[in-house]
């Protein structure tokens, strides 16, 4: 039996490892994904990314249900079959940006460009903050027009 602990045993050959430029650590080593602590979505990133579901035909509508006040969800109900966030030319609608104020205690006002291929849309809509501590809709607006149910150019 062979004292060279650097072959498997049974090999015969006398080649070992071949050594490495830069010796055995030139390979650099790869650093965690854990280096920042994982920072929850803020209200208005996270309806943004519900609100494109929707609207896009990817989730339905009920799916909003409990997340919108006043009549909020009855305009995505009747937005949400025309889908106008759609696919365009094969291309899913992704977000962009999503930035917020909060002009009051309470209340969030946020702004989002959507991406479907060579189109970008804008969307708006505003949160409330109900007793219970939970953000709801309140209000959407797409492309500079109210989503308002009935609306010329919302079919």
């Amino acid at each position: 039996m062979s004292t060279d602990r650097t072959r498997p045993a049974g090999r015969r050959d006398q080649s070992g490892p071949r050594p490495t430029p830069g010796g055995p650590r030139s390979v650099p080593p790869q650093r965690s994904r854990r280096l920042q602590p994982h920072r929850p979505q803020r209200p208005h990133q996270w309806f943004a990314e519900r609100l494109l579901a929707v609207l896009s035909g990817q989730r339905p509508v009920h799916w909003m249900l409990g997340h919108t006040i006043g009549e909020a969800y009855d305009q995505l109900a009747e937005l949400a079959p025309s889908t106008p966030l759609r696919a365009t030319h094969g291309s899913r609608p992704v977000l962009r940006h999503c930035r917020g104020a909060q002009p009051a205690t309470g209340v969030v006002e946020a702004f989002a460009s959507i991406a479907a291929g060579d189109r970008v849309r804008a969307m708006a809509f505003r949160l409330e903050q109900g007793a219970d501590q939970r953000w709801r809709c309140a209000a959407v607006e797409l492309g500079g027009e109210r989503l308002t149910a009935g609306a010329p150019g919302c079919r």
